[in-house]
């Protein structure tokens, strides 16, 4: 699939979403979190709004898995052939089960890690869900209504 975004590169960094949003000047929710799980010791790519945290009991509801844990630094890299906070959410070494935030349907454009902790790239949440055919399904944690 190609997309009409270029991959930008940024001195600062975009390791963090909150980098990523200052580096690209766009809401932290625009930027596409792209996490490493292990659902019953397999890998799990999980895609999330910047804004978020991942519920790790509701992942594994949504994955139908007995248990899911983050996954540590080199299964993370073995999963994704990259370094932890440059993670893309596609071209891996081998297919990787995705499953996508629908927090991010929100936004006409949304910001990923191209594979590098300086380097991004913009695409349409379409655009995402169809390069990686990930399932749209809530598992973010739930936050208390903000008063």
């Amino acid at each position: 699939m190609l997309f009409r975004s270029e991959v930008r590169t940024f001195p600062e960094g975009t390791r963090t979403a909150e980098d990523a949003a200052r580096a690209v000047g766009c809401d932290v929710a625009q930027i596409v979190k792209s996490l490493v799980f292990m659902a019953d010791d397999a890998p799990v790519l999980a895609l999330t709004s910047g804004a978020n945290r991942v519920d790790t009991a509701r992942l594994a509801e949504v994955l139908g898995a007995r248990g899911v844990r983050r996954a540590d630094a080199d299964e993370a890299r073995a999963a994704s052939g990259v370094a932890i906070g440059g993670t893309p959410p596609f071209g891996h070494p081998a297919p990787v089960r995705t499953v996508l935030d629908p927090d991010l349907l929100a936004f006409g454009e949304i910001w990923a890690a191209a594979g590098a902790a300086d380097a991004v790239f913009a695409l349409t949440p379409s655009e995402l869900r169809d390069a990686v055919g990930a399932t749209v399904a809530a598992f973010r944690e739930e936050r208390p209504d903000a008063r």
